[in-house]
């Protein structure tokens, strides 16, 4: 999968990094930073993904469209497409910018709006990876879970870099017997979990 990965798409996440790594240094306002993964949870991603479950592939939070990427990469091996929410119009254009300049279009759908709103629409989620407003995850866990296939993975970004903020919600994931969870030090931190 890595050994593989075409030029036009190397080169977009080169750029993506660039951009979010200038965005953390020059001052630009929190909201319209792309607060991205890391290249390593990238592939942790990727990993998990193309281990994950035949089903639904969730991403809750496109951003510029780097983590969708990472998932791609995952759902092109397996002949999957992933279903990505992003509520923010400029990072709405530059996640289609990514998504043309990569022709990844046919493994990526991307749906403008609130997640929340749709998530009950999909029944047989198999991976959802969430990255959005810290304020809404223990309410996007909530609606994903129940609809999460057994063998099922989500995966949730910051949970070590905002842990204090998480920790409810991190809490009562870590003692759900739903899912077996762990936080994993990568990257920002990424909790884990497997439904059951």
């Amino acid at each position: 999968m890595f050994h593989n990965i075409p030029e036009n798409i190397k080169k977009r996440m080169e750029y993506l990094e660039d951009f979010d790594s200038r965005d953390r240094n020059d001052g630009t306002p929190r909201l319209r930073r792309l607060r991205q993964i890391t290249p390593d949870t990238g592939r942790f991603l990727s990993i998990l993904a193309a281990s994950a479950p035949k089903g639904e592939f969730l991403e809750i939070g496109t951003s510029a469209g780097y983590s969708t990427l990472w998932i791609a990469i995952a759902c092109k091996l397996t002949e999957n497409k992933v279903i990505t929410f992003e509520i923010l119009k400029e990072k709405i254009e530059l996640a289609k910018d990514t998504f043309k300049i990569t022709d990844m279009e046919r493994y990526i759908e991307l749906i403008e709006g609130d997640a929340r709103k749709f998530i009950k629409n999909f029944k047989k989620i198999s991976f959802c990876f969430l990255d959005a407003s810290k304020r809404i995850y223990e309410e996007c866990y909530d609606l994903v879970i129940p609809n999460m296939i057994r063998g099922g993975i989500f995966v949730a970004d910051n949970a070590i870099t905002h842990y204090e903020t998480l920790k409810p919600m991190l809490e009562k994931v870590l003692a759900d017997k739903r899912v077996d969870a762990l936080i994993v030090p990568i990257g920002k931190g990424e909790l884990l979990c497997r439904k059951l």
